[in-house]
């Protein structure tokens, strides 16, 4: 069993005899005063980094900060910087703690002997099965600053792409959530304020204000409970989306069914699979192997699941345009670049323009639902809203009518 890597600070003199400090990743004080002379630094004290007293939890590694990553990685090695340098780089560029203390780590791996694409796979959570196939098979081939490029590519286009996603789904889910908010505290501060006030009226409210009345009591009444409801729900729900295959299947099979929404993600899916397996068979990755790596990628269940028939109709001896034909759930117009691809020999240059295609459709779509929901979101948030003054204002109209 390997010792847990700790970061050290030190300080000593490097080559120049310049006083200098820093961090280094290691398992021990002693094997950190060897990684420094190596580096031509002498160490006088190395000491273990201290953690404050109060912490309220690192940031974080996110998907995009390994693009930016690889980005950065693969613009060092095709400036002709080694990789343990490009490594040091990076780390010295980045305010990210746990960023840099895995970089450190994959530098540390990589410093005593392990292939690179060994040393990332070491962190499954970061770094998958598809960008350490892709890595393994610049190593082979000698061309690694080219397929890290690849990588980096194929990652960004990748949290782009998701990016758009999240911004369709996360602005009406937020204002919806807002807009409940606000009428909740309408309910239960203002229209009871209202209400006393009506009670010396002495005459009959009308149907709507009586309604509104009644649902700011029973909110009243009731509102831990329906906060502690939503809670419920809202852990259930993420619980059984991790733990229940079955039920993450439906949410992906209805995600695709969802009006105007589905269409987007329905595009998103199908630019996913085509630049994964462009990317994975331009890295003369065999298309049997592309295929599976394409259905771990592909991030919606249903399609996974056809991606994987695809891979054993394609072992069986079946073209790829035939078999993704067969499956009855890819558009046209990726079927018929992938016969071209197939007939010319330029399978993953075409694949690469569905992807482009399909990633600018996504984009298109994105701009056009906003565009569309906004209006939507201030009729919604105007009923929601105005309703709720007009119901306790319209007793005092009423009234003054009378008078």
């Amino acid at each position: 069993m390997t010792a847990e890597n700790t970061t050290f600070i030190w300080s000593g003199t490097d080559r120049n005899g310049r006083k200098s400090t820093g961090e280094v990743l290691s398992t021990s004080p002693a094997l950190a005063r060897v990684q420094l002379r190596k580096q031509g630094i002498s160490a006088k004290s190395v000491k273990k980094k201290s953690k404050p007293l109060i912490s309220f939890g690192a940031k974080k590694i996110q998907p995009a900060d390994i693009a930016i990553f690889t980005r950065q990685l693969a613009t060092m090695m095709k400036a002709g910087v080694p990789l343990v340098q490009a490594f040091d780089i990076v780390a010295e560029g980045t305010d990210h703690e746990k960023m840099r203390d895995l970089i450190l780590t994959v530098r540390a791996d990589v410093s005593s002997g392990t292939g690179l694409a060994g040393a990332l796979e070491q962190h499954p959570a970061y770094f998958d099965e598809l960008f350490c196939s892709l890595v393994g098979s610049g190593e082979n081939s000698g061309t690694l600053e080219v397929m890290l490029d690849r990588v980096a590519t194929y990652k960004e286009k990748t949290e782009a792409l998701k990016a758009k996603i999240k911004k369709a789904m996360t602005y009406p889910i937020a204002t919806i959530v807002v807009a409940i908010i606000v009428t909740g505290i309408l309910l239960v501060k203002v229209v009871p304020q209202f209400a006393e006030t009506f009670q010396s009226f002495g005459s009959d409210l009308p149907g709507f204000t009586l309604f509104v009345l009644r649902l700011s009591e029973w909110v009243q009444s009731w509102w831990f409970i329906i906060l502690l409801g939503c809670g419920v729900a809202s852990y259930v729900f993420s619980r059984a989306k991790r733990r229940s295959k079955r039920f993450a299947d439906w949410l992906d099979a209805a995600a695709l069914n969802v009006p105007i929404l589905g269409s987007v993600v329905h595009d998103a899916v199908i630019a996913r699979f085509s630049r994964t397996l462009s990317t994975t068979f331009a890295a003369g990755v065999p298309l049997v192997e592309a295929l599976e790596s394409t259905a771990g990628a592909a991030g919606n269940a249903l399609y996974a699941r056809a991606v994987r028939r695809i891979r054993d109709d394609v072992t069986a001896g079946t073209s790829l345009a035939l078999a993704i034909r067969t499956t009855g759930l890819f558009p046209t117009m990726l079927l018929q670049m992938t016969a071209i691809g197939e007939e010319s020999g330029s399978l993953d240059d075409m694949l690469g323009k569905v992807a482009d295609h399909f990633e600018a459709a996504v984009d298109n779509a994105v701009d056009s639902l906003s565009s569309l929901i906004e209006p939507i979101i201030m009729s919604v948030l105007g009923v929601l809203i105005g309703g709720l003054m007009i119901a306790m204002y319209l007793p005092i109209f009423m009234l003054g009518s009378v008078i």
